[in-house]
């Protein structure tokens, strides 16, 4: 029996979300050991030692640790989906957009978030600045159903799940912006499939035994 690849992931983490959007997607089964963050595994730190989710480890020992590589390793060769070249405007264009996402969104993000974490910082003034990214995000949709057109690229499932953790900081106020759009594409995105797919629960792995395989029923 061929040995499936080892993701470790925590259900929650935005980052651990694209991974196994992408792996869910591209039709890519695995073994899925969902870590406890307080107490991360030593195989996973052995495999990659900068201690974050989500960690893919391939049958043949090769690792991957960055969220977007594993996202394009799930999707090719044949990218299923279509995410990878989006509908319209470039691959480009696509990519500096998650990179703003995963740059300047993600800081505001963290120090709005968890302010106790950093030092004189004031969380609404990195919501103000987060609002500017999500605003542009809004412009965009107005345009197209998604983001970079009328289907679902690798920015869309990039980016969700950060605009996810977003949002739920301060759900009322969230609902309160004029960004009707966005609030559309954010609740067909948790209304999805494979959303609800993504998010089941699982326990924690325990060392030296297997996981489930993921996706479920594959």
């Amino acid at each position: 029996m061929t040995a499936l690849p080892i993701l470790y992931s925590f259900r929650r983490c935005p980052y651990a979300m694209r991974a196994r959007l992408a792996m869910l997607a591209g039709g890519r089964v695995c073994e899925l050991r969902e870590v406890s963050l307080r107490a991360k595994p030593a195989a996973m730190l052995s495999a990659s030692p900068k201690g974050t989710v989500p960690v893919l480890v391939l049958a043949d020992g090769q690792v991957i640790d960055q969220s977007l590589d594993i996202m394009r390793w799930a999707l090719q060769p044949q990218d299923l989906p279509q995410w990878l070249v989006p509908e319209t405007g470039q691959v480009d264009d696509m990519e500096i957009l998650i990179g703003r996402c995963d740059g300047p969104f993600k800081a505001d993000l963290d120090r709005y978030k968890y302010p106790v974490r950093y030092e004189g910082v004031d969380p609404l003034v990195h919501r103000a600045s987060a609002a500017d990214f999500l605003a542009a995000l809004e412009r965009r949709l107005l345009a197209g159903r998604y983001l970079f057109g009328s289907r679902p690229c690798l920015a869309d499932m990039a980016i969700a799940p950060f605009v996810r953790q977003f949002a739920h900081v301060d759900l009322p106020w969230f609902a309160a912006q004029p960004w009707p759009a966005l609030h559309r594409w954010l609740d067909d995105f948790l209304a999805s499939r494979d959303f609800e797919a993504i998010m089941q629960k699982k326990p924690v792995w325990i060392a030296d035994t297997e996981g489930p395989r993921f996706p479920a029923g594959r």
